[in-house]
């Protein structure tokens, strides 16, 4: 298994898994607005793309998406963050974006590979997510609000 980032290319449009790839800044102007975690902080952000398998998607140079996934490289993957900016949607990159993910060589073979969403089903469905086959066995500890609550 290689440790060199991944890359997919067209025209101007770049995937890839290399850190040094990602903008921080404009991924974090995304999410601090996103449903899924409004409000994070920027540390927080910083500290999970560290700590994820990261595929940014880039227009120009430019930060235009996310897909973050976290994973054991093994049995599990849970895929986050995903998205692209409102100017670059309607073609196609959310599509592109999945199918690059879970084309990577370390997401192989997995047991499970888990997701959550309020409104993407269509997105996710043709990959083969589907809701919970066994949702009675799933547990989760959820927090919504927790980068709105006070620090302590």
């Amino acid at each position: 298994m290689s440790d060199r980032p991944a890359e997919w290319k067209r025209n101007e449009l770049l995937i890839s898994t290399d850190p040094a790839r990602l903008d921080l800044e404009a991924i974090h102007a995304f999410l601090v607005r996103a449903y899924w975690c409004e409000g994070i902080p920027r540390e927080l952000v910083q500290r999970a793309l560290r700590h994820s398998l990261c595929f940014g998607l880039n227009d120009a140079g430019n930060q235009v998406g996310l897909a973050r996934v976290v994973t054991d490289h093994a049995t599990f993957a849970y895929l986050c963050d995903v998205y692209v900016l409102e100017s670059h949607r309607g073609r196609g990159l959310g599509k592109w974006l999945i199918d690059c993910v879970l084309r990577h060589p370390q997401l192989q073979g997995l047991r499970r590979f888990s997701l959550v969403t309020r409104d993407a089903h269509e997105l996710y469905a043709p990959y083969g997510f589907q809701p919970l086959a066994a949702p009675d066995r799933h547990m989760e500890i959820h927090a919504p609000d927790v980068y709105r609550r006070p620090a302590g």
